[in-house]
């Protein structure tokens, strides 16, 4: 035994380990669980939001950007507050709700004979999409901070085998029992996820660490306060916020674009979203540790928005849907950028304040979601109208000019930041 150290201390060290992992390991199932449904749905919510406008591919894409950005202002106001609530009560009950909100989503999605009921299904789940913000809070609470830029890869790498598997899911069912058929398979997934988590997820979040609830705190703007007041983590923000908007651009158009532009059907578009979930996967589960490794955090910030810019600029490029794929693998190297950002931020703040800067970094987001998907749906309706100018990639372009302010930022914090911050030689 150690002079001075207690008996047993190196098997309760043990023990923690070993719970922490556990704990790790039951929420990479929640996420995953919770990205497989979403992925179910993405081949035929665009085309069955074009089904109900007729037909008319820039009319449903005006309108998939509106309920991109009811979700979005929704999730704005409502992110703080869960954030909040999981630094009070901790984060087990808020994904839960957050799992719950997206399955009711879905399952009145089945149903829905209009536009109108996709608007209001769009608020209820953008009102508990707190579920990304509280599992990264999840991640910070049990790992530590050396080892947080990896863990959250992994967190990754569950998003990326989400993507594989559900868009292959949702165009197969669309293919074979008609546009409504993914919903259902999302719903029950979702269902799935709540049961899961009630029996077998723990909480993360000590008691000790745990922090009182402030409504002066807890609503948008208060949240991006909290940013500012943290120098420190303003730029890091900046830069993620800028990602952010430019990342709705897929949501908002890709299933349209691929359709319209490549002629793709809703099963052929679930490849292409399987395919970039197998480039997230590589890139998450295998990369993200050399590369952190070899050019520290700030690197991987900067490659991930270099290549994630670059693939959008190919995107819109792409005369044919085989050059559009070719785009995929450069593009999937935006995954670099999460990692690298997480360990980067989460070291930044104290314990107690993790669910706050999650949720913070989750309203700057739906402040980006606010605008983005009306942006882009507009945009590229605007440029496949009959007399107007045909540039269908113009949507992908402009997010890709997102990335380029974006490498700009993290250069120069790069070049002005000291050694300590973890930026690289």
């Amino acid at each position: 035994m150690s002079e001075g150290r207690p008996a047993g201390a190196g098997e309760r060290g043990r023990r923690s380990l070993v719970g922490g992992r556990a704990a790790v390991g039951f929420v990479l199932v929640s996420v995953w669980l919770d990205v497989l449904s979403l992925g179910v749905i993405i081949p035929v919510y665009a085309p069955l939001v074009q089904q109900f406008e007729g037909g008319d591919p820039s009319a449903a894409a005006r309108w998939n950007g509106v309920l991109s950005t009811l979700w979005a202002a929704s999730q704005f106001i409502a992110a703080p507050v869960l954030g909040a609530l999981s630094d009070r009560f901790g984060r087990r009950p808020v994904l839960l709700i957050s799992l719950f909100g997206l399955a009711l989503d879905y399952l009145v999605m089945v149903v829905a004979p209009n536009l109108w009921w996709l608007v209001v299904t769009r608020i209820v789940a953008g009102l508990t999409a707190g579920g990304m913000g509280a599992a990264n809070a999840y991640i910070a609470d049990v790992t530590p901070p050396e080892k947080r830029a990896q863990t959250f890869g992994l967190i990754g790498a569950a998003w990326g085998v989400g993507f594989i598997v559900g868009p292959a899911i949702g165009g197969f069912l669309a293919h074979n029992w008609g546009l409504r058929a993914p919903f259902v398979g999302a719903g029950a997934l979702t269902l799935l996820g709540v049961v899961y988590g009630f029996f077998v997820l723990p909480e993360s979040l000590k008691p000790e660490n745990r922090a009182a609830f402030d409504w002066r705190k807890a609503n948008p703007v208060g949240s991006l306060t909290f940013l500012a007041r943290h120098r420190e983590v303003l730029p890091l923000s900046m830069m993620n916020l800028l990602l952010q908007t430019a990342h709705y651009v897929l949501p908002t158009i890709f299933v349209l674009y691929a359709s319209n532009r490549y002629g793709w059907t809703p099963d052929m578009t679930g490849y292409a979203l399987a395919l970039t979930g197998i480039c997230n996967v590589v890139v998450q589960g295998v990369l993200v540790k050399p590369v952190v490794a070899k050019i520290g955090e700030w690197g991987a910030v900067l490659a991930g928005l270099a290549f994630g810019g670059l693939g959008f600029a190919i995107y819109g490029m792409a005369p044919t849907g085989w050059l559009f794929l070719a785009g995929t693998p450069v593009f999937g190297l935006i995954g670099l950028f999460g990692p690298g950002f997480q360990g980067l931020v989460t070291r930044r703040v104290a314990a107690s304040e993790q669910g706050r800067l999650q949720g913070a970094n989750a309203s700057a987001a739906g402040l980006a979601g606010i605008v983005a998907p009306t942006l882009f749906g507009f945009t590229y309706a605007w440029y496949v109208t009959p007399g107007h100018p045909q540039v269908p990639g113009s949507a992908f372009f402009l997010a890709a000019g997102l990335h380029a302010i974006a490498v700009c930022i993290a250069i120069t914090v790069m070049v002005r930041a000291p050694r300590s911050t973890g930026a690289p030689a």
